[in-house]
């Protein structure tokens, strides 16, 4: 993979509702699909997915595995490489120590939100960041209305919102993912 020092994690827990509570999310199907295959166009090292409710487990475990079965790859052979690219998680600290334990450092942490953040890096500066190859980067999306701010306050990094043509930005995940790789990563970009 060329980007193998970047990685992604979607969080299901902890979420902010639209009253600023701190919430378990649930999972859409789409997540996993919509997320692998931009991570796999953008070749990052891995898409993580944290999700504590076992039930909400289940039924991603039970989608891993049919796609990375024989009958999985024999029906659709990309969803099948793509979805080796994903690993479920029950909380963000185990992320952290997974690619921790695998590259051997802590990685570089970068919240992305709707919302403005006053010390907010743009995509420029990321972009050169993970082009130096000399340290690894999880970048970290939430659901529902986003990633707690306290838990933002801990991450190296937030970047920027997307800025689309207006001042109206509320994405759905999966459309802020492909768009953030594609700024960050894509090998057509000034």
């Amino acid at each position: 993979m060329i980007n193998h020092n970047v990685f992604i994690a979607l969080l299901h827990y902890p979420a902010l509702d639209r009253h600023g509570k701190i919430i378990v999310t649930s999972f859409t199907t789409m997540d996993l699909h919509d997320i692998a295959r931009p991570s796999r166009a953008y070749e990052i090292n891995t898409y993580y997915i944290v999700q504590p409710v076992d039930g909400q487990r289940l039924v991603i475990k039970k989608q891993l595995d049919y796609w990375l079965s024989e009958e999985g790859k024999r029906t659709n052979p990309t969803r099948n490489e793509i979805v080796k690219l994903v690993k479920l998680m029950y909380t963000f600290d185990e992320v952290v120590e997974d690619i921790t334990n695998i590259r051997g450092k802590r990685p570089v942490i970068v919240g992305t939100d709707a919302r403005d953040y006053p010390n907010a890096v743009s995509y420029e500066f990321l972009r050169r960041e993970i082009e130096n190859r000399d340290r690894d980067f999880l970048i970290v999306f939430g659901t529902g209305y986003g990633i707690p701010p306290d838990l933002m306050a801990t991450f190296d990094y937030v970047l920027e919102p997307i800025y689309g043509a207006g001042d109206w930005n509320h994405l759905s995940v999966r459309n802020a993912v492909a768009i953030i790789l594609d700024r960050l990563l894509s090998k057509n970009r000034c």
